[in-house]
């Protein structure tokens, strides 16, 4: 199917939806980038992309984004930590779901492509995850992305061509916060949690953007939802060593069991909240470091897509060639 008007993606100015803009501007995509109100518009003028400001939360700010024939839709807008209460998180992660995905609707778009999270599945099962397994979230974020999913299954029903993807831990260039961030650049991690052998799931930024492209163009892809995630399953400890070694630190060495790291998420929190921060080390994405987290990306291969980046310690091995370089031409 080909998109020949106008490509709306949301969430533009976060960490996906920035490299998600770039895939598509590259590539000779008419795109309209979406974010909250910001002074700094530099990426996308370097770009040439349109940013035109809207807040979820407010539903008035909305109708513009859809003037001048917009035909696909790309939804990252969302809060993407496990330290916000539900509560906050309903207004944007469901209630903004609600009202971007009823203008798509109205506008009759060719395509929406809804960006969710594997955290709807829960805890781990001892089983790779795959898109039919039940969603039983355990935290705040987890239960925000179910719930938002459910609005775009109603709108599906109504007529709405999306589709649902739904990413694991993803790392990359630009990547400053969310698990992501300790495969992303150098970081202060001197311990191993537990035994350092819990498998991990990981997929690289520029792999998503790509994947959600993809998908868009697919007809038997509406209606569906995929996991995306690598094809490595690296262990936590050995995880943690190829990044320190790829960005020029010290690879952690010692082991503290999960409890204690728990207790110092707890603490971290408690000082984070005061300062009205996200904590770096959030206790809801401690709890994931008991088990081991996989999961399976057999149905998105076989609609053809092939990763860039399907090895994560050879990617981990460019991400830090690539942070020296900047650093010696800086």
């Amino acid at each position: 199917m080909g998109f020949n008007g106008i490509t709306l993606v949301t969430g533009a100015a976060g960490f996906m939806g920035s490299h998600l803009v770039e895939f598509l501007a590259k590539r000779g995509v008419r795109v309209r980038a979406s974010a909250r109100p910001r002074k700094n518009t530099s990426f996308f003028d370097e770009l040439g992309v349109e940013f035109l400001p809207a807040d979820l939360v407010r539903p008035d700010s909305l109708p513009a984004l859809f003037d001048g024939g917009v035909d696909r839709v790309f939804h990252l807008g969302a809060i993407c930590n496990l330290s916000t209460p539900y509560d906050r998180l309903h207004p944007t992660n469901v209630q903004g779901v609600a009202h971007i995905t009823r203008l798509a609707l109205d506008a009759g778009v060719k395509r929406f492509v809804h960006a969710s999270s594997t955290s709807v599945y829960g805890p781990y099962r001892g089983h790779p995850f795959k898109e039919d397994d039940p969603r039983e979230p355990c935290e705040d974020y987890g239960r925000s992305k179910r719930d938002g999913e459910d609005v775009v299954w109603q709108r599906v029903q109504q007529g709405l061509p999306a589709i649902v993807t739904r990413p694991c831990t993803v790392y990359g260039p630009r990547c400053n916060d969310g698990a992501g961030k300790a495969f992303s650049r150098p970081t202060s991690i001197t311990a191993i949690p537990g035994s350092g052998k819990q498998l991990l799931a990981n997929v690289r930024t520029e792999d998503v953007a790509a994947a959600l492209e993809h998908l868009s163009n697919l007809e038997d892809a509406v209606g569906q939802a995929y996991n995306i995630v690598d094809d490595s399953r690296p262990m936590l400890g050995q995880a943690l060593r190829w990044a320190a070694e790829a960005f020029g630190g010290k690879p952690p060495r010692l082991r503290l069991p999960v409890a204690i790291v728990k207790a110092v998420a707890r603490l971290d929190g408690a000082l984070s909240a005061l300062r009205c921060k996200v904590p770096d080390l959030e206790m809801d994405a401690v709890n994931y470091l008991y088990d081991d987290y996989v999961v399976d990306n057999t149905k998105l291969k076989e609609t053809g897509f092939v990763f860039q980046y399907p090895d994560f310690e050879e990617s981990i091995k460019e991400l830090g060639e690539a942070y020296r370089s900047a650093g010696e031409s800086a």
